[in-house]
């Protein structure tokens, strides 16, 4: 991959629903002020995990990503199972994504008769959608960059103007020209109470709203999947890292705050809204009050994109997890093996074979199972963020011990480190150890949701534990103990293949 295609996955990689949909699903659970303060904390506890993973993957930029660098510089046992826990998780989440995007398809193709999609025409939707996906990634890297390139320019172009239009709306200039401000702050609050009344459930509400939160940015750490396959990579890494900060900023934080500003938290659609299409969005509810009545069109075209690129790019970074486990030995060895170009077809093959389960859906009682699965990866996403920042911690003692220099300007440095890691360790801990607080209220206990909410910790320490006995490394090595030199690239990496030589490739150059 080229640079644009870094900054550009970078830029816009994890947008998508949990952004355009469910963000009204926030609003109705802690209202705007808390749904504000909860995507800004887990925008800060993102941020302090991608600083702790830019600066390991500048300063090795080698396949295998996070994964490698746990099993390196914390515990071969730890990279075992953070392996393998994300690889389940990733084909697991696979066939959700292929389905959500078929549902979002049927936005254009409701049957009257029995106000549904038809079950051939789904059935034809799921088909393509999940060829097309594997095709992209099977043609390789360069394909899939391109491809993800693509898909992020339509999400950006879409928040942005998603942002402007809300902020149009929302001070008077909509075809109704009527002034909302901060109104629904003030009526009915800016706090809601969830799933109890009275103060503690607005402190519920908001920790609720976290999750909601930490699952719109979910998949932001797959960028280490791909710096070994970019071009230039401690360079492109630095900037895509510089990049997130203002991602979070202006289109997470600042289009939390349009969404908390159009649509009251106790609105009737938002509260009776299914959350499968472009009618679930805060948007499509407050544009269609202004009286704009072609954005639900646009809106759920982009959302498609959103939902495709998420198959697209969890494919890639699925089967990107399994060639490096098979590299180091985790893995049967057969998944190691790669064509020419370099593309991992055996296990690119192995995981695309789980996006046959979109077709569950076609079952009764199957989407039911398909949301376990879906949240199943929710709780894998926190267990790896606070095990990248441990990992990080390693590092660090690594580096000290053998004298290496982290503010060489050819790696990456934050100066506020160890800091912005201890503070999304703890986060991530917080969030693990207490998801699942509803099956503990009075009248709420349902061992489905418990079993969902923490069976990810017991298969971690399972995956870990039976690692460690079998494989001789028993202790956790000092500092002066951790591997800082092997394989890992020189300066040779550092080559720009394609240098801009006009003033527009220059100025886009600067730009990201």
């Amino acid at each position: 991959m080229q640079q644009r295609h870094m900054q550009m996955i970078a830029l816009a990689g994890t947008l998508g629903t949990g952004l355009f949909l469910g963000s009204g699903k926030a609003i109705v659970h802690s209202g705007p002020a808390g749904a504000l303060i909860a995507y800004a904390l887990v925008g800060s506890v993102v941020w302090g995990m991608i600083q702790s993973l830019a600066e390991m993957m500048c300063y090795a930029p080698i396949s295998g990503g996070y994964i490698h660098y746990a099993e390196r510089w914390l515990h071969p046992s730890a990279g075992f199972a953070l392996g393998w826990m994300q690889w389940y998780s990733g084909v697991i989440s696979l066939p959700t994504e292929i389905v959500s995007a078929s549902i979002i398809i049927g936005f254009w193709d409701i049957d009257p008769a029995i106000d549904d999609i038809p079950r051939s025409h789904l059935i034809a939707y799921i088909t393509v959608l999940a060829v097309v996906c594997s095709l992209i990634n099977y043609f390789g890297v360069r394909w899939f960059g391109e491809a993800e390139f693509v898909f992020a320019i339509i999400k950006i172009l879409l928040i942005l103007g998603l942002i402007i239009a809300g902020l149009v709306v929302d001070l008077g200039g909509g075809p109704d020209h009527s002034r909302i401000g901060f109104r629904y702050w003030k009526n009915p609050g800016a706090f809601a109470a969830y799933p109890v009344d009275g103060s503690v459930g607005k402190f519920t509400g908001w920790f609720t709203t976290l999750l909601q939160a930490a699952f719109s940015f979910g998949g932001v750490e797959s960028l280490a999947m791909a710096c070994a396959e970019v071009e230039n990579p401690r360079a492109n890494i630095r900037k895509a890292a510089r990049l997130l900060f203002y991602r979070i900023l202006f289109f997470y934080i600042c289009g939390i705050l349009i969404v908390g500003m159009l649509v009251p938290f106790n609105d009737p659609l938002l509260l009776n809204s299914t959350g499968d299409g472009a009618a679930a969005s805060p948007f499509v509810i407050a544009f269609n009050r202004a009286g704009i009545k072609a954005l639900p069109s646009i809106i759920n075209a982009g959302v498609l994109s959103s939902a495709f690129s998420a198959a697209d790019s969890g494919l890639y970074s699925t089967s990107r997890m399994l060639y490096g486990l098979a590299l180091r030995g985790q893995a049967p060895r057969i998944f190691a093996k790669t064509l020419k170009n370099g593309l991992p077809i055996v296990a690119l093959s192995f995981s695309t074979l789980f996006v046959t389960l979109s077709y569950m859906s076609l079952s009764n009682g199957a989407q039911t199972v398909l949301n376990w699965l879906s949240n199943l990866t929710s709780i894998a996403t926190f267990i790896c963020w606070g095990t990248i920042c441990v990992t990080f911690i390693r590092f660090k003692a690594g580096c000290e011990s053998h004298g290496i220099n982290r503010k060489d300007s050819k790696y990456f440095y934050n100066r506020f480190q160890p800091f912005p890691a201890y503070w999304a360790i703890f986060w991530c801990f917080i969030v693990v150890l207490f998801n699942g607080y509803q099956v503990f209220i009075k009248g709420m206990w349902d061992i489905s949701d418990f079993f969902i909410a923490y069976i990810n910790i017991p298969i971690v320490i399972i995956l870990f534990v039976g690692h460690w006995m079998f494989s001789g490394r028993k202790s956790f090595p000092k500092g002066s103990e951790l591997d800082m030199y092997s394989n890992i690239p020189g300066p040779e990496v550092d080559v720009d293949l394609h240098p801009p030589t006009t003033k527009f490739g220059k100025f886009f150059r600067w730009l990201l």
